[in-house]
């Protein structure tokens, strides 16, 4: 065998060499890192199991061993019915999910609605109706509004009778008469003048109205005195 195929033949076992020598650094590479990794892993199970242990003991005098037994013989007894339960909720995001375009245009529409409130003034007035009803709080005490729920009924039946059409026929004339009246234009009366009114039927009758209504105002106060 020549010199020269010798050399050759050292020369690929020189590179076979090297190969198995570059392999060999990368497996005690990879060793070493999975050792690290090896080393973390235990260090990161350690801690969640030292954490672990140190939770239980928190819950240990409410827990007992076999009530994790007992917990997991009632999730599997109940399987169904917690089977049922995810139905259920699927069913109901199926519902959610096929309302919203729905509710969607709800909320638009009463957005559009409280819109429209606000500019005819809705809310304005509810703003002046607070308002008032902060001046009535402000003006009147507990006492005042007690004597008004103790005469809420007299007040209602005032109100009734004045609002009855004859009444108001005959305040509306009163309002229409005394706006006609100036006082200025009104003219002076002397004593004689007066006697010559008092003798026309207009002032008749109205004395006798006057008259009347006062007698009238008389017995109506002195029945209810013999009443109480």
């Amino acid at each position: 065998m020549s010199d020269q195929i010798i050399t050759q033949q050292l020369q690929a076992i020189d590179k076979k060499l090297d190969l198995i020598t570059e392999e060999l650094a990368v497996v005690r590479r990879q060793r070493a890192e999975l050792n690290e990794l090896k080393e973390d892993i235990t260090l990161i199970a350690k801690d969640i199991f030292n954490t672990a242990i140190e939770e239980l003991d928190d819950i240990a005098p409410f827990v007992q061993t076999g009530d994790f037994l007992h917990l997991l013989k009632k999730i599997v007894r109940n399987t169904n019915n917690i089977t049922m339960l995810m139905t259920k909720f699927e069913s109901g995001l199926d519902f959610f999910e096929d309302a919203k375009p729905v509710g969607k245009e709800l909320f638009n529409d009463a957005l559009e609605k409280l819109d429209e409130m606000d500019r005819k003034g809705y809310f304005q007035f509810m703003k002046e109706l607070l308002n008032a009803a902060d001046n009535v709080v402000g003006h009147f005490t507990v006492e005042d509004v007690r004597l008004l729920g103790d005469n809420v009924v007299t007040i209602l039946e005032t109100i009734k009778r004045l609002t009855q059409p004859d009444m108001l026929i005959a305040i509306n004339n009163a309002v229409n008469i005394y706006q006609n009246l100036d006082p200025k234009d009104t003219p002076e009366y002397s004593i004689w003048k007066v006697m010559r009114e008092l003798n026309t039927p207009e002032m008749k009758k109205g004395i006798g109205f006057i008259i009347t209504f006062l007698k009238k105002i008389t017995e109506e106060q002195e029945s209810q005195n013999r009443g109480e």
